[in-house]
């Protein structure tokens, strides 16, 4: 899920109450994130009071502050992702360090005795008794397909409560329907903020049955001027790699990391059965968009040159996978890869595609320097906009890949019948 911002301040707030605002947020030490209390059913220890604001279902304000639900969005990791944000005035949390305790529970609406509790702290430091403005701090849980119940509190020190009853709803639309969520329906689950965590064991096709597949990914801001990679950036290319390692068909994996702007591959994993996905986080911590290597500034071409390069290596390898997927934003280079270099790879009949994620692809509608070259090996190009796109490409191209796989394999069968 795309990071919210770590700050909204609300109407005015003086410059001294402004990083009174940053602070309590950055304190709390993940404090977008919940803490799961409990699975489905069975109540934590709590507080008797909380359960007694639970119990009666009645809004209180004795701790003023507003409660603005969001309704669930489906990922591109395909979770519904739900939340609140919560509005409180800087004067009603002033004086000495405070701190704020949230404390919700969220429940299947067909089954309310079964809900999932969670708990948020946030560090408040000391404020002026005169501050002005709001602070404004958010908060999320995923969800499954369903129709939720949720009961939630907030109490500072002072036990003062302020608290807040709602209805939501997760359910895929007209156009977003065959999308296979990633959560069971009417599962609830803390939103998970580690981009990189390992994949739980999957059971995979073996030997000639399951496919070996090979990726390139491009790891790279959709702004091309950007000189850091933000969770945004990462969030559709790394919900690729977990949407492939959750199909069984595939077998084998091969993943190639690389950053065009740097000219480099920062990671290389050859055919394994899980995608080590805390490595590659790991890789990209070595990413320096901001920095230019001198050396390649005297360079013609080395964007075009340093791809042309990659592309021959990887179909040329010796390892031939079944499929070559290509992902990334859009690569807009001054020069096109040379066909002449691309000539390298004649005899290569690997079926090949391309994922170009692009959030907003009606600003850069024309074929960038992949795409040229992905046409030249006869592939087929998906945009990735939205999270169903992401779905049914991946759906999709595996498909082709199984049927592809299997016509070569009567081919050969075939060769070898005439041959005996």
């Amino acid at each position: 899920m795309p990071s919210r911002g770590l700050q909204k301040p609300v109407a005015s707030v003086p410059f001294r109450s402004f990083f009174a605002v940053i602070w309590i947020v950055a304190s709390a030490g993940g404090a977008f994130s919940q803490v799961l209390l409990n699975g489905p059913g069975g109540t934590p220890n709590l507080m008797w009071t909380d359960l007694a604001v639970f119990e009666a279902r009645e809004p209180r304000k004795d701790l003023p502050c507003t409660v603005i639900p969001e309704k669930p969005v489906l990922g591109f990791d395909l979770r519904f992702h739900a939340g609140y944000d919560i509005t409180v005035p800087l004067k009603e949390i002033s004086g000495s360090q405070n701190l704020l305790t949230v404390v919700f529970r969220v429940s299947e609406s067909s089954k309310p005795d079964f809900p999932v509790y969670f708990v948020q702290r946030f560090n408040v430091p000391s404020i002026e008794q005169d501050a002005q403005g709001d602070v404004l701090l958010p908060g999320s849980f995923d969800l499954g397909e369903g129709k939720y119940q949720v009961d939630w509190l907030m109490r500072d020190r002072s036990e003062r409560v302020c608290s807040s009853f709602w209805d939501s709803e997760a359910a895929l639309t007209s156009r977003d329907k065959g999308v296979v969520v990633a959560l069971e329906k009417g599962e609830i689950a803390p939103t998970d903020r580690e981009q990189f965590e390992a994949e739980p064991f999957l059971r995979r096709t073996d030997g000639d049955n399951g496919l070996n597949m090979k990726v390139l990914i491009n790891f790279a801001p959709q702004n091309a001027q950007s000189a850091t990679l933000q969770e945004s950036d990462t969030d559709a290319l790394v919900s690729v790699l977990r949407c492939m390692q959750r199909d069984p068909r595939i077998g084998r994996f091969s993943v190639v990391a690389f950053n065009v702007q740097e000219q480099r591959v920062l990671y290389r994993q050859e055919g394994s059965k899980q995608i080590d996905f805390p490595a590659i986080g790991e890789a990209l911590r070595d990413l320096h968009l901001g920095r230019v290597d001198i050396a390649r500034l005297g360079q013609k071409n080395s964007d075009s040159e340093f791809l042309g390069d990659l592309l021959v290596q990887e179909l040329g390898a010796p390892d031939k996978p079944d499929a070559i997927v290509i992902t990334g934003p859009k690569t807009l280079i001054e020069e096109s890869i040379s066909t002449d270099k691309l000539k390298a790879t004649q005899g290569n009949d690997l079926p090949v595609f391309y994922l170009n994620y692009n959030l907003t692809p009606q600003a850069t509608p024309w074929h960038d320097a992949l795409s040229n070259a992905v046409r030249y090996f006869k592939g087929q190009e998906y945009t990735i906009s939205k999270p169903r796109d992401l779905w049914f490409a991946i759906t999709e191209l595996v498909g082709k890949v199984v049927k592809s796989k299997a016509v070569r394999r009567e081919t050969a069968s075939a060769a070898v019948g005439k041959g005996s």
